[in-house]
């Protein structure tokens, strides 16, 4: 097995990734792959923390331009990150991954309350963490729960696992044949050249705390392995203080 760079990650995933080409809420097929994936790292000993969206099944953004309350479209957006952990953490522990859901907004019959401590305790037991609910604040994105969970439990990197998309680049690729895909660069850099790494107070926080960031294509098979394991893939966002280091 590859030598990896990583001792504890956190994956994010977006819902739209779970939907795989079929148009499905959810497909079984991608859930499986995912969770293959996880406990191939997860075996080789890193410890994995794992944020995961709604956006196959909710937007709140959506819900909003449609004229429901913004709070209430959030709020209704975190219940269907819960969802998609739920349909995750029964994936995993289907493969013997041993698998914890805890939540943002406390829904004790199916999941703990997010503790940090015990999400912690948890990674050092082995144990993987799927993280739901996003922050629990309307207003906030699932990216920016990915940063502050990466920061709270000393994570070694994010990975944004991306829906279709390889990496970083300097213009829209689908719109723009000719857009440039970064291999690296600096948290300050994407930033400045609004770049769509992650909403910008997510990359704010990521930049803050020096937590470095791969943005890579989930849909390819094995590219979860890959990231965990440290491979060169995707775009590396990383500070320069730390790469002068």
């Amino acid at each position: 097995m590859a030598p990896h760079r990583y001792k504890r990650v956190l994956l994010k995933i977006s819902g739209e990734a779970m939907m795989g080409t079929l148009g499905a809420v959810t497909d079984p097929v991608v859930l499986r792959d995912i969770a293959r994936q996880v406990k191939h790292c997860w075996q080789s000993g890193i410890q994995i923390a794992i944020v995961i969206g709604g956006g196959n099944i909710w937007r709140g953004t959506v819900a909003a331009a449609a004229g429901m309350d913004r709070a209430t479209a959030d709020y209704a957006g975190m219940l269907a990150t819960v969802i998609n952990a739920l349909a995750l953490q029964d994936a995993l522990e289907k493969l013997d991954v041993d698998t914890r859901v805890q939540t943002a907004v406390t829904i004790q019959a199916v999941a703990e309350p997010y503790i940090r401590r015990r999400a912690i305790r948890h990674l050092e037991k082995g144990r993987v963490v799927i993280f739901a609910g996003g922050t629990g604040n309307p207003y906030m994105t699932t990216d920016t729960a990915a940063a502050l969970r990466a920061i709270e439990t000393g994570a070694d990197v994010l990975l944004m696992a991306k829906n279709g998309v390889d990496g970083v680049y300097d213009s829209d690729p689908v719109t723009n044949p000719g857009a440039k895909r970064f291999d690296r660069i600096t948290h300050r850099e994407a930033l400045e050249k609004r770049l769509e790494v992650m909403d910008a107070t997510s990359l704010s926080l990521c930049l803050e705390n020096k937590v470095p960031i791969v943005v890579f294509d989930v849909r390819v098979d094995g590219n979860i392995r890959r990231a965990v394991e440290g491979e060169n893939i995707g775009t590396f966002v990383f500070s320069g203080e730390a790469l002068n280091g």
